[in-house]
């Protein structure tokens, strides 16, 4: 397949690797697809397009799809489709990265964060099951973050749009599975009144290459190579998937006030005046506050006292008393349809 150069915008035709005998693979969490109707529209696009027989790969509750990504590897597909939730994307993409094998993704869950950062059709399947055998191809950057718990073990897991460490994990741990479910993103409001109630700041000491080592009290401190949100939220206007680098926020309010003046940046200054050159003016006038702190680098240290949790693209990723992040940059290939839009990521 002609796959994308590292470069950070490759627009070339999305083309098989072994033109003569090119295979799709199809991942998918058959909890979140119709996995009937996936199948079959898979298998007929690749009769039209001229390509072998397709595989089909299932995750399970032990496998998230990387095992099954990695075993569609070995069999030869030259073009990797995942369908499922954020937790697939995750999975699938820390398997697919560095293998130079394109990566479609199949919008199918409630989130949809990296396909809603990379502006994809949402509403439908049939738009990126044709992308697989007729878009372009993206190098986009992935992250990887090795976690060290209170024991001294260590475990690396890779993400897509953004990890963190403490409210915002523990607002997803405890966000209501069956809530999510049935009303997805939303149920994260839930989540957040939970651990609002209980949430106290702790020390951290963190540190980006090449700058100061940082000492403070925090609510979080997030780590994100995307930086959108649902419901039109942009916690990281600036965010980009192919710059090489990681953007960094630290979350550090002082009592309600201080989260009205989050809330004030995430939601109105950032979502909103933004986008408008009197709104942009505006941001230009106003006071600093230190509620809301914005870094960039190409990788991150952060370091605490105690064990605190940890959340990847939105997955609970348990306790951890260190995690240090870096940026792959330009190692995912994503398959986008022919002509999309690319400037803006």
């Amino acid at each position: 397949m002609a796959h994308a150069s590292n470069a950070p915008h490759d627009e070339r035709a999305h083309a098989p690797e072994n033109p003569e005998n090119p295979k799709a693979a199809l991942v998918y969490n058959p909890i979140k697809v119709d996995q009937a109707r996936l199948r079959a529209i898979v298998a007929q696009e690749s009769e039209k397009a001229g390509w072998s027989e397709p595989l089909f790969y299932e995750t399970t509750i032990d496998d998230l799809g990387d095992d099954v990504a990695r075993q569609a590897l070995k069999a030869g597909a030259t073009t990797v489709l995942v369908a499922g939730g954020d937790g697939t994307v995750r999975a699938v993409s820390e398997a697919m990265a560095g293998s130079g094998v394109p990566m479609v993704i199949v919008p199918s869950g409630t989130g949809n964060l990296l396909a809603r950062n990379l502006r994809l059709p949402l509403d439908r399947p049939e738009p990126m099951i044709r992308a697989a055998f007729s878009g372009q191809t993206v190098a986009m950057d992935i992250g990887f973050a090795l976690l060290t718990r209170e024991d001294g073990s260590t475990a690396e897991h890779a993400f897509v749009v953004m990890g963190g460490m403490g409210l915002d994990a523990a607002m997803i741990a405890n966000t209501n599975p069956g809530l999510k479910k049935s009303v997805g993103w939303v149920a994260y409001v839930d989540g957040a009144a939970r651990s609002l109630a209980n949430a106290k700041p702790f020390r951290v000491m963190y540190e980006i290459p090449g700058l100061k080592l940082q000492s403070t009290r925090v609510q979080s401190v997030l780590f994100a190579n995307c930086g959108h949100l649902p419901g039109g939220l942009d916690l990281i206007p600036e965010a980009s998937i192919n710059d090489g680098a990681l953007d960094i926020v630290v979350f550090q309010p002082k009592g309600p006030l201080g989260w009205l003046l989050v809330w004030r940046r995430v939601a109105w200054d950032n979502s909103v005046l933004r986008r408008f050159r009197a709104g942009r003016r505006v941001l230009q006038l106003r006071t600093k506050d230190s509620a809301v702190r914005y870094s960039r680098g190409v990788g991150l240290h952060v370091g605490a006292g105690a064990a605190h949790p940890v959340q990847l693209d939105g997955d609970e990723f348990g306790d951890a008393v260190q995690v240090d992040v870096r940026i792959d940059a330009g190692t995912l290939k994503i398959v986008v349809p022919a002509g999309h839009d690319i400037s803006h990521l």
